[in-house]
């Protein structure tokens, strides 16, 4: 029987270097032998595809609920379809952005917390999850272009707000964004592989 994968996913503000860093987690992972794989939030299924065409490229940004509801269902298609077939066969899944999105950006947006959560109470709970930190002020400079209508300061500044709380509740890891990317790439290595050691 094949041994259970280890589910670890990373959170961040927009630009905070969360995707390169779920990128070059899985590259390290593979460079030690493990059999890892990268996926994202909105996913890449059908309902992921439509968040991305339809809600995050809008003008306007669409009522929170919707945001939070679409997310929700996207989440539940992606674990079903990606996530836990990967982690049955006993890869290592990082995910860049998973349930703590939804409730940083939809939460920061007005939404109760404690619905985000109900809505998402079948989301598979990762084996660890990881903020990366990085002020708002310092990614918004990193920005070439706004790739989505959430990608303002003040958005971000509350976003931030939400992922500390989490942290200060233990809900996620800390890691400090705001130095080089090899450094960051580097605790967070450590940290994945301290965890897969305890499996």
């Amino acid at each position: 029987m094949t041994k259970r994968g280890i589910f670890i996913c990373l959170e961040g503000i927009d630009a905070s270097g969360k995707s390169t860093q779920a990128r070059w987690l899985v590259r390290n992972l593979r460079s030690r032998g493990f059999d890892a794989i990268y996926t994202t939030e909105p996913s890449k299924g059908e309902v992921g595809s439509f968040i991305r065409q339809y809600v995050l490229q809008r003008k306007r940004r669409v009522p929170a609920v919707v945001e939070a509801l679409l997310f929700a269902v996207d989440r539940v298609d992606h674990v079903e379809s990606k996530i836990e077939p990967a982690l049955e066969s006993g890869k290592i899944v990082v995910s860049d952005r998973y349930v703590y999105s939804s409730l940083a950006y939809q939460g920061a947006a007005g939404l109760d917390i404690n619905w985000i959560k109900q809505v998402n109470s079948m989301a598979l709970p990762p084996d660890l999850a990881i903020y990366i930190d990085a002020p708002p002020e310092v990614v918004l400079k990193r920005m070439r272009r706004r790739k989505s209508i959430m990608e303002t300061f003040e958005n971000q500044r509350r976003v931030r707000e939400v992922y500390m709380q989490m942290v200060r509740e233990e809900r996620l890891v800390l890691v400090d964004g705001n130095r080089p990317a090899s450094e960051v790439a580097q605790n967070i290595l450590a940290m994945v592989l301290k965890r897969l050691k305890s499996v």
